[in-house]
């Protein structure tokens, strides 16, 4: 639970947000007759009421208070009101900034400069930025709002990556890669095992999974165990750790288990679920006489927040004799950072992590998201020199409980 301070001072926040926002709210309806004023100024300080009190209940009240749902999308809420409202700003204060130089302008040159009358097509400036803000943050926590109906809305993703040192036999071999299940988040079993059928729809050789299984706890997978069972492939289901597997984002013990014995959970559910959870290590597989080699590493982040578990050196000791390697690590950072730098003979990385921030624009020749700041690679495709790598977009979600732009992944790989 949050210390009374902190809740005061998000609160006075948001209430200073709302006051500011209010002054440009007074000055789209100025032209608007009393009672639909006192219409709309109510309407606008319900809003906010009723977020101050849903954040209240939030911080308050016991996590099975509302049911988990409920408090899920109250949070989502209340957090995508406080975005827009920032987006809102923005504009304000750009009109702000530009009274301000107007005003010091008319006093200094010109003594008698009205500052408000400077029209673009017949609407002041001041009114045309304060709609402007409106509009922009209306319409981003609109978007937000749709965005909770994407969140089971599973995407299949294919593309064919050619190497030229692919063993002839692995010619045409069909990967399913997915990643950020993040069961700990779900609300909804028979939309999760539709993607699961999804999946198996593929008819995948083998299915490649990089990490983030559940949110903190092992025990987030209890009621999907039997979805998540049912992924097969004839030559295996290989996975890898993300930085939520550990468990690093609680406070243990937590219903009388640590956070060493959650850890040793998690791995024992992908041992339950049929798949070879690979820690910083690797396997081999054949294929017409000819083999390859999958590693698999333990978290590994270059970001100062995400730790190093992984262990690289293990991971490829003794797969030098192959002529091609795919690896699974988490986090796309460690590409950059140490892959391409130390081990050039990893033909094909895949990883997960970003989600593409569950939010961004992505249209034929164009992609963004703000996740792309952060992360250099971070969702699709990229290649350097003869080394690959691909970021999934992740299969479940974190936090907020939607998409936009950005679907929930299921990525076939094709070899050639």
């Amino acid at each position: 639970m949050r210390s009374t301070i902190g809740v005061i001072t998000f609160l006075s926040i948001m209430v200073l947000f709302d006051l500011y926002v209010f002054q440009a709210v007074k000055t789209v309806a100025q032209n608007l007759s009393p009672k639909t004023k006192t219409i709309v100024y109510g309407i606008y300080w319900g809003i906010t009421i009723i977020a101050i009190i849903g954040y209240l209940m939030f911080i308050y009240t016991e996590q099975a208070y509302l049911g988990r749902k409920i408090r899920t999308y109250l949070f989502s809420i209340i957090v995508g009101l406080f975005i827009a409202k920032m987006v809102a700003i923005v504009f304000f204060l750009i009109d702000d900034l530009r009274r301000i130089i107007q005003l010091i302008s008319s006093k200094l040159f010109f003594n008698n400069t009205d500052i408000n009358t400077m029209n673009v097509d017949g609407i002041s400036r001041s009114v045309f930025l304060s709609w402007l803000g409106l509009a922009a943050g209306t319409t981003l926590f609109g978007t937000l709002l749709y965005g909770f109906s994407n969140q089971y809305k599973y995407h299949v993703n294919k593309i064919k990556i050619v190497f030229d040192n692919l063993p002839a036999s692995f010619k045409g071999l069909r990967i399913v890669h997915i990643s950020d299940v993040h069961s700990g988040s779900f609300m909804d079993k028979k939309a999760v095992q539709h993607g699961v059928d999804m999946i198996m729809e593929q008819q995948a050789d083998l299915i490649l999974f990089t990490g983030d299984l559940v949110n903190d706890k092992a025990t987030e997978m209890k009621d999907y165990m039997d979805v998540f069972n049912q992924l097969k492939a004839p030559m295996g289901v290989f996975s890898t750790l993300g930085n939520h597997d550990y468990g690093d984002y609680v406070k243990w013990p937590i219903e009388g288990i640590s956070k060493e014995q959650n850890l040793l959970n998690v791995q024992q559910v992908h041992a339950d679920l049929g798949w070879k959870l690979l820690m910083n290590e690797h396997v081999v597989i054949e294929k017409g006489g000819e083999q390859i080699a999958i590693l698999g590493i333990e978290n590994w982040g270059a970001k100062a927040k995400f730790p190093k578990y992984g262990n690289m050196n293990k991971a490829h000791a003794g797969t030098e004799k192959y002529p091609f390697k795919i690896l699974l690590s988490h986090d796309p950072s460690h590409w950059d950072a140490q892959v391409k730098t130390e081990y050039p003979d990893v033909d094909l990385m895949l990883s997960g992590h970003t989600h593409g921030m569950q939010f961004g624009i992505e249209i034929p020749g164009f992609k963004w998201s703000p996740i792309q700041y952060v992360y250099k690679q971070w969702g699709g495709l990229y290649e350097d020199a003869k080394q690959k790598l691909y970021v999934n977009r992740g299969f479940g979600f974190l936090g907020y409980p939607g998409r936009v732009g950005v679907l929930p992944e299921i990525t076939v790989i094709e070899l050639g």
